[in-house]
């Protein structure tokens, strides 16, 4: 009996409270009253934003910039025996190479090599008893498009600088040469060789005609010796 109204009067007290709550709610505005007017946000561009401080940039994959020509200019070559430090060696380049301006790829895993040993454990009648050691070693690529060699170099002097332990590096760059190269070298290569234009082929046609009068002479001279050496030994 005491539980039965112990239970109602709570849920009397339910009731007031929930119609003192709806009776005293205020008016519910309209959606375009309460809303307030949208402030379009400013883009910023990637000069801008790489010129500002962003607090947890480095925990955000790198922006990838577009490539403008498609002309590759280097290639980075990493691995390591830990992939995990490799990974964020990785993404270390990918944002140094934003923030020079050059557009690179994303990283490409390339197979894995792997290398066996097997040692025995121990000398005399141990020789069953063999142990088995790998090596894994973890490689990665990234190509770089449309830069100046400037900047490449610079980015290449920078991670050689901040290389991570256990990581290795080897950069693969490309030179442009310039516009009438070959000409130029054309001409170093004719001024090395020092022949006049006007006396060569007369030079080279004296030339000639020298060389074959010498083999004349020496083939005249053979010829001569041999019929020596004949008529003696038939006498």
């Amino acid at each position: 009996m005491f539980t039965r109204t112990c239970r109602s009067a709570v849920s009397a007290v339910r009731g007031c409270l929930r119609y003192n709550s709806t009776s005293a709610a205020p008016p519910v505005a309209s959606a375009s009253a309460a809303t307030p007017a949208m402030v379009p946000i400013p883009q910023l561009t990637e000069p801008e934003y790489a010129s500002r401080v962003v607090d947890g940039r480095s925990l955000r994959p790198p922006y990838q910039l577009p490539k403008t020509h498609g002309i590759p200019v280097a290639t980075l070559h990493l691995r390591s025996y830990h992939p995990r430090l490799l990974d964020l060696f990785v993404h270390f380049v990918g944002h140094a190479a934003t923030a020079l301006g050059i557009p690179v790829s994303k990283p490409v895993h390339l197979p894995t090599q792997r290398r066996l040993w097997t040692v025995i454990r121990g000398p005399f009648v141990h020789k069953k008893s063999q142990e088995n050691f790998e090596r894994r070693t973890h490689k990665r690529l990234i190509k770089a498009w449309d830069a100046n060699p400037e900047a490449v170099d610079m980015l290449v002097q920078y991670l050689e600088k901040h290389l991570a332990a256990g990581v290795g590096m080897r950069a693969v760059k490309w030179t442009r040469a310039p516009v009438g190269v070959g000409r130029k070298t054309l001409e170093s290569v004719m001024g090395e060789l020092r022949l006049d234009q006007q006396v060569r082929a007369e030079k080279v046609k004296a030339l000639g005609e020298q060389i074959v009068k010498e083999e004349l002479a020496a083939a005249a001279s053979t010829a001569k010796e041999s019929a020596v050496t004949a008529k003696a030994e038939s006498a």
